[in-house]
């Protein structure tokens, strides 16, 4: 049966539970239903999101310049190649790949946008899930959450001294104005992660000068916005096979370089920086490129093409380290006294982390905090039954997480329906706790220290952890049996009932 043929028959029959309801519609929440409908056809489905198309971040962010970090050997699923040659794609780009796989997997009808999901409560009596928006109610047995990790309401308020005296114009990326022409302007970026260094080169083409101001430096790396092995490739092999070998080596690639990057940081940090300095020759400077901490602590800043250290060099665009003293009314006066004229202020100044789309969850009424909960195999929660939530990966791309846990999950459906059980809910093993490790602990980002604690519980090893090591959880959630003694699985009171009946 193929994806089309499927969408005839994964349809709940009117007043019936769905099977399962996928929160978020964007690469998340469209690569499980993909697998759905792969792995899965007789599952009945629904996807919402609060948004008004399908695309999730790729939708939400506007600002001149959107990209990935990620390639798109790794950033696009396993099943469905990238087809075009900038292998570091644009926002408009990612949004007609992802709209691909929408219509070829029959999705667009499975999804129903402007449903802000709010509440979801677990009715252990009917084995089921009551998903409440701010609309209506919808049920099902299984819920997935693919609704991202940040607040998309609210973004990180680095309350910034005197902001509100600035004379000119003040936008935050997330709420890029439509329309907004930045010719002729006076622009002053505050922040150095991937929005800054994205926005820098894109604004400095007609903008009067850019600069991007940093409290401290940040580790950039360049790579070819066009991959020519990957482009030689697709012009001798097919489509398939060329996009499967390209991924591997990406990932490989990606996996050792951060892996180098932590056994030897000093020795990295010289050749990347390295880099950097002969990118900018003249315009290189100790104090605005060398960053106080090692590659890698934090996520390498992408520079495709060298676009960004090019603006640097041209004039049109500089780099600022210091700390922020006070918003003036004509620009922004540092601690150690300098002036940075502006007539606008973009603060890119980090994300908030919102675990489970700030969506209030609960077991026969009683409140949940996740971060109380212990993670099972990447995506599931100790004491929760029959859900999952998607979280990436932080030192890869977020869609390699995407498929090995869409995939981990249908094998899993597929084993309960062949076992005539309808929860499954992963249960700590009795006596002392794994021992616990926050991964954000490995990284010294600022978005990630401040929502630290948001985050559920992760044991150093085994099943009750989430892993940033994307090749071993490919091999083990393939290859670890589904019964490993943590797992429970049981037949709702209601499907007791039907059987008797």
């Amino acid at each position: 049966m193929n994806a089309h043929s499927a969408m005839a028959t994964n349809e709940a029959p009117v007043g019936q539970p769905l099977d399962v309801i996928i929160v978020g519609a964007g690469i998340s929440g469209i690569g499980m239903a993909a697998h759905l409908v792969r792995d899965c056809p007789d599952k009945s489905f629904l996807m919402l999101d609060r948004r008004q198309r399908p695309g999730g971040t790729w939708d939400l962010f506007r600002y001149p310049g959107i990209r990935s970090d990620s390639d798109m050997y790794t950033l696009g699923f396993a099943f469905e190649p990238w087809r075009e040659d900038r292998t570091i794609a644009e926002g408009g780009r990612i949004l007609a790949y992802l709209d691909k796989v929408v219509d070829e997997h029959g999705l667009r009808g499975k999804m129903r946008f402007g449903q802000k999901v709010i509440a979801a409560n677990w009715d252990s009596a009917a084995g089921l899930w009551r998903v409440t928006t701010e609309d209506t109610e919808f049920i099902c047995r299984f819920l997935f959450l693919g609704s991202g990790y940040y607040d998309h309401d609210n973004p990180h308020d680095a309350a910034i001294p005197g902001l509100e005296s600035f004379g000119g114009t003040v936008i935050h990326p997330q709420f890029w104005p439509d329309g907004f022409d930045h010719a002729g302007r006076r622009i002053v970026v505050i922040g150095s992660g991937a929005t800054a260094v994205t926005l820098v080169p894109n604004l400095a083409d007609k903008a009067a000068h850019v600069t991007m101001l940093q409290r401290t430096p940040t580790w950039f790396i360049q790579r070819p916005a066009k991959d020519g092995m990957a482009n030689l490739l697709r012009r001798l092999l097919p489509d398939r096979w060329a996009y499967a070998l390209v991924r591997w080596r990406n990932t490989f690639m990606q996996d050792w370089l951060f892996r180098r990057c932590r056994a030897n940081p000093e020795g990295m940090g010289e050749f990347l920086g390295g880099q950097v300095r002969e990118a900018l020759g003249p315009a290189w400077s100790e104090k605005d490129f060398t960053p106080p901490y090692g590659p890698w602590e934090q996520r390498l800043c992408l520079v495709p093409d060298g676009d960004l250290f090019a603006a640097i060099r041209s004039g049109r665009a500089s780099v600022a380290t210091g700390e922020i003293e006070r918003v003036e009314t004509g620009g922004l006066r540092l601690k150690d006294g300098r002036l940075i004229e502006a007539d606008t202020i973009v603060t890119a100044t980090g994300l908030r982390l919102a675990i489970a789309g700030k969506i209030a969850i609960s077991l026969d009424g009683k409140p949940v905090n996740l971060a109380e909960r212990w993670y099972y195999r990447n995506c599931m929660f100790s004491g929760v039954p029959n859900f999952a939530a998607l979280f990436g990966y932080l030192n890869a791309g977020w869609t390699l997480r995407v498929d090995v846990v869409a995939e981990w999950l249908t094998r899993l459906f597929n084993q309960m329906d062949a076992w005539n059980v309808d929860i499954v809910t992963p249960v700590l093993p009795d006596g002392p706790l794994p021992e616990e490790h926050n991964i954000f602990d490995d990284f010294s980002s600022g978005y990630l220290q401040r929502g630290r604690n948001l985050m559920p519980r992760s044991a150093r090893s085994g099943p009750w952890r989430i892993s940033m090591d994307y090749l071993a959880d490919r091999r083990e959630l393939r290859e670890v049996p589904l019964d490993d003694g943590n797992l429970h699985f049981a037949r709702s009171e209601v499907a007791q009932a039907a059987a008797v009946s």
